[in-house]
Order: C-alpha cells, then sequence, then structure tokens
C-alpha cells in the first residue's frame, strides 16, 4: 500500500500536468511583430479565443498608445479576419509552433466604396481629358483636356465653376499647391500657367522654359514652407525647372538627363527626386543659397522610369488638411500642423522616407534613399520586385505608407508589401491595359482604370474586386480618388468627366 505523503505527490503531478495541458488547450503561443519584422516583446501566450478586439487592445498596451488606435492584423500575408484558435485550427497548425502575427495601423475612420455614378458631364470639354486632380481640402477639382484647357468644378453641386484659358496646346498635368490656394498646369508645348482657383484667373503670363511638353509638377511640401510658392515641373526636354508661384519666374534649373524626364517628386525631406527615360533616377538638394546640386543617381534600371512615388505622398499633398477639411488657423498653425502629419506619416521615430519606382523594363524597385542609395534589401530577398509581364506605367505607394500598388499594361494591377517590398497579390479583372491607379484615404481600398473603359475598386482586406464601374465609352486614362473619401473623377478619351460617389 503506497504512502498518503507519495499518493498526494502523484495526485498533485497528475494536476499540475493536466492544467498545464489544458493551457496549452486553451492558448496560442504569439509573437507580435510590426511589418519590419521588429518584435512587439517576448513571444507570449495568448487565449484561443483572442481575436481582433483583444490583439488590438494588447498592441495599444504594449505600445503605450494613450488615444487608442485601428489595427489590422496579418499570418503569413493573410488578415487575420478569425479567433487565433480558429485560423489555427483552420490552417492545421500546430500549436507547438510559434503563431508570428504582423500588425499594421489603420486609419481610425473607414471609407465608403464608391459604386454609383453620379453625375456625367459630356459638354463642357470639346477634348479628351487628360488629367484631373482633387484639391488637398477636397472642395474643389480641376480637370486637363486636350481642348486647352483646364476645367474647375464646385464638389458640392458637382457642377463646372471656372473654364480656364491660358494654354494654346493640349493640357497635360495638373497640381494642387498643399495650401489648396494655388494651381498650376502644364501643357504639350511647354508652357507652364499659373491660376487662382477662387476665380479660375490666370495669373500673369503662361511661363516659358521648357523647350517641349511638360510630363509632371510637384509642390514643395507645406511643411517646409508656408503658404505655398514653389514648384517643380519636368519636360521631356530632359530638365526640371523649379519655380516661384508669386514672382512666375524660373528660379533653378535641374539638367543632367540625357533624355525626356517624365515623372518628378517633392520629398519631405527637401530632396527633388526625377525619373527619365534616360533608366535613371536623379536626388537633387535645393541649398539655402537657392542652387540645385545633383546630390546622387540610382541606376538600377534597364528602362525608362515611368512613375515615382513616395510613402509620404498623401500627406505631402495634402499638408495640414486632413479628411474632415476643418482647418482654419494662421500660416504658422497650418505649417505646424502638417509636419506633426509629416512625421506621423513617417511612422516609427527612425523611420525615413521610402521612394519605388516603376519602369518600361517590367520592374519596381523599392528604394530607402536616405539610407544606403541601393534598393531596399532589409527582410527581403531583393528589392527589385518582378511579377509583371510588360511595362508598369504607375506606381502608388498607399496612404499609411503600408502598401505599394502598380499599374500595368499586362492588364494586371499588384499589390506589395510597402515596408519590405513582398509581393502579395495580383488584381485581374482589366480586359486591357490599367493605365491609372488610386487609393482610397483609409488605405482599404484601391481603384483602377483602364483602355478597357471601366474603372474597377479592389478591397485590399479580401484581396477581390469590390465594385465594377463601367459607364465610359471609350479608355479611362486619368483617376482621382478625393482626399476626404467621399468622391472619385475620372476622364479619358471620350471626353466625358464623370463623379463616382458610394
Amino acid at each position: 500500500m503506497a504512502k498518503p505523503l507519495s499518493i498526494f505527490h502523484r495526485s498533485l503531478s497528475s494536476n499540475i500536468e493536466q492544467e498545464a495541458s489544458e493551457m496549452e488547450m486553451n492558448t496560442v503561443m504569439c509573437l507580435l511583430t510590426d511589418a519590419e519584422g521588429t518584435p512587439l516583446g517576448s513571444a507570449m501566450y495568448i487565449p484561443h479565443n483572442a481575436g481582433h478586439l483583444q490583439l488590438t487592445n494588447l498592441v495599444n498596451t504594449f505600445l503605450n498608445n494613450e488615444e487608442k488606435l485601428s489595427y489590422s492584423f496579418y499570418v503569413s500575408d493573410e488578415e487575420l479576419l478569425v479567433s487565433v484558435g480558429t485560423y489555427m485550427e483552420r490552417n492545421s497548425v500546430s500549436v507547438e509552433n510559434v503563431l508570428k502575427i504582423v500588425y499594421r495601423q489603420q486609419a481610425v475612420f473607414r471609407i465608403r466604396p464608391v459604386y454609383r455614378c453620379s453625375q456625367t458631364i459630356s459638354d463642357v470639354h470639346e477634348g479628351e481629358i487628360l488629367c484631373v486632380s482633387f484639391s488637398p481640402d477636397g472642395k474643389q477639382l480641376a480637370s486637363g483636356s486636350g481642348d486647352t484647357t483646364v476645367r474647375l468644378w464646385d464638389l458640392n453641386t458637382e457642377t463646372p465653376m471656372f473654364t480656364c484659358k491660358g494654354h494654346k496646346e493640349h493640357v497635360l498635368a495638373v497640381a494642387w499647391s498643399p495650401d489648396a490656394k494655388c494651381l498650376v498646369s502644364g501643357d504639350r508645348d511647354g508652357k507652364v500657367c499659373c491660376w487662382d482657383p477662387s476665380k479660375g484667373e490666370l495669373q500673369g503670363n503662361a511661363l516659358s522654359g521648357h523647350k517641349k511638353w511638360i510630363c509632371g509638377i510637384a509642390w514643395e511640401p507645406a511643411h517646409l514652407s508656408y503658404p505655398s510658392r514653389r514648384f517643380v515641373t519636368c519636360g521631356k526636354d530632359g530638365d526640371a525647372r523649379i519655380w516661384d508661384f508669386t514672382l512666375k519666374r524660373t528660379l533653378i534649373v535641374l539638367s543632367g538627363h540625357t533624355r525626356a524626364v517624365t515623372c518628378v517628386k517633392w520629398g519631405g525631406d527637401g530632396t527633388i527626386y526625377t525619373g527619365s527615360q534616360d533608366s535613371t533616377i536623379r536626388m537633387w538638394e535645393i541649398t539655402q543659397q537657392g542652387q540645385g546640386i545633383l546630390k546622387h543617381i540610382l541606376k538600377d534600371h534597364a528602362g525608362w522610369v515611368n512613375s515615382l512615388s513616395l510613402s509620404t505622398e498623401y500627406v505631402l499633398r495634402t499638408g495640414a488638411f486632413d479628411r474632415t477639411r476643418q482647418v482654419t488657423c494662421s500660416d504658422e498653425e497650418m505649417k505646424k500642423i502638417a509636419l506633426e502629419r509629416y512625421i506621423k506619416a513617417k511612422g516609427k521615430i527612425d523611420s525615413l522616407e521610402r521612394l519605388v519606382s516603376g519602369s518600361d523594363d517590367f520592374t519596381i524597385i523599392l528604394w530607402e534613399p536616405s539610407v544606403s542609395l541601393q534598393p531596399k534589401q532589409k527582410m527581403v530577398t531583393t528589392a527589385r520586385l518582378t511579377g509583371h509581364q510588360q511595362l508598369v506605367n504607375h506606381v502608388y505607394f498607399s496612404p499609411n505608407g503600408q502598401w505599394i500598388a502598380s499599374a500595368s499594361f499586362d492588364k494586371s494591377v499588384k499589390l506589395w508589401d510597402g515596408v519590405t517590398g513582398k509581393f502579395i497579390t495580383a488584381f485581374r479583372g482589366h480586359a486591357n491595359c490599367v493605365y491609372q491607379i488610386s487609393w482610397s484615404p483609409d488605405s482599404r481600398m484601391l481603384l483602377s482604370c483602364s483602355k478597357d473603359s471601366t474603372l474597377k475598386v479592389w478591397e485590399i482586406g479580401t484581396k477581390k474586386l469590390k465594385h465594377d464601374l463601367p459607364g465610359h465609352e471609350d479608355e479611362v486614362w486619368a483617376v482621382d480618388w478625393s482626399p476626404d473619401g467621399e468622391k472619385v473623377a475620372s476622364g479619358g478619351l471620350g471626353k466625358a468627366l464623370k463623379l463616382w460617389k458610394g
């Protein structure tokens, strides 16, 4: 007969083993990391039934967020929409494994998907519509056309406000200043026009300088200069020019490219990026003495550079305006708000602005120019993002900087991780070349326009088509989603401008 003490020890040991076994069954060992792979503490046991709410509370607690933020969670690039235990059961993941969960900050607000055409205006522009752009405050829309005019639209009434005349050739590009007080347009003859959008009036004469047509326009960020005055244009003549909107003259000419400069961006740290048909990207610094100095040449593409995008692009475009548009304060305060939004958009304190480029060589390159001037290598085997079967026409960072979308003549739109460059998914559905893409302000949806005459709304969370938007009679060349998320504008070969709503 066993001694009572021995029986007690056996019973205690058995209970401990049973409790440990029950804990393993009722909990899951997880490791939370950010998109760059940095762990949020050590691996930990969390309840088997923990879902989105519990994980969000956990991340907010670990990050000591005073204001509770919204997050989405991913396992193996798939959004986690069920409890961790249910995920492990469905995917036959052993409880002995540590489940790696990536958290990504989301917008607190949610944009309604556009699905209906609220207005078709076909008798205003007499030529094809080549570009459309919403103002940063979301109150106006500008469209440029082959009929040589720029039209300004009132978005409250969805009717034309002004017909801006000053160009003598096709208007190829329009760009709003981040304070929403100025508008600039460039044409096929190389002329630049400065407009007062509140009156629709040309400020002075059309500006000369470029010898061939204008390919792109970018404004100096609001947190660097407020009110907005300086902007940069790039042209087929191989030059980029910095202009003063107030003085109506060229300040600096950035020369060095051997072929057409197809795209230009003005970064949040003051760097200007130009992409060219000579297959290079050049980085320029503007000195305090007002000189343009070439900092670096990025040479990894083997074909024309067609498109550039910055990870902070959304806040650079909108300045001090958030989606509520409720900003009325002094210039100094507006500049401060713009700076706060820019810093927040960069993410962590040590985070840097990232650059992505798309090329005729069918590839995309993710750069972190301020660090290595080499394709970004961290957490990916290569920063040359391959997969498209034809030229990449447009690349665009999401407003939160976490995704990159690319549009190609291979009829597809591809989605990539905006931090690592990892391929996420391909959106297929267009029957012809995809020309342009635009993001919803909450980064949850992506819009594309195509030669097949349709627009399509893609949902990032499900990686599926949300809405198909037919209605145009011909190719759709230009599309933009308003910064407040309320409207989408589209136009193209069919001369009709369409406004879409949720």
